[in-house]
């Protein structure tokens, strides 16, 4: 049998309305779509993409090392996404979706100096906190 005639026949086959090579295209997208959106969810889940920003890194990050949660006597260190980041998927997208509005914030200026940056600390802390209260506390509580 020609190639062509086998990809005529493969091209007639329909699955949910669209053909086996079109529901084999679909498929495989979805696989890449997904792995390159795991990619960057993972990506953006580390301690360096947190800090890769001068305003976190010359703030938050400056204090938050002289905490116990980054150096104490068992040496487990608690870094960004422990405490802020949600352990189960839905809740960690939608803390996701939450913080592209700091970021949107960061794009804009609006938090581009340190005297900026603490103008607006107050009303990001008490985002945090209202989160932290609404969950009990949850990220904390995964450690302590």
């Amino acid at each position: 049998m020609a190639l062509g005639t086998l990809w005529a026949r493969l091209g007639r086959w329909r699955i949910f309305g669209a053909s086996l090579v079109g529901a084999a295209v679909i498929f495989i997208s979805g696989i890449v779509f997904w792995g390159g959106f795991n990619t960057a969810m993972e990506a953006t889940n580390q301690m360096d993409f947190c800090v890769s920003c001068h305003e976190m890194k010359d703030n938050v990050y400056a204090e938050y090392k002289k905490t116990i949660h980054f150096q104490n006597r068992t040496g487990v260190r608690a870094t960004c996404p422990d405490c802020h980041v949600p352990k189960d998927w839905v809740h960690k997208i939608m803390r996701k979706i939450q913080a592209s509005n700091e970021v949107y914030h960061w794009i804009l200026g609006s938090v581009n100096t340190p005297e900026k940056f603490d103008a607006k600390r107050l009303e990001l802390a008490k985002h945090e906190w209202a989160r932290f209260k609404a969950n009990d506390s949850l990220e904390c509580r995964n450690c302590h």
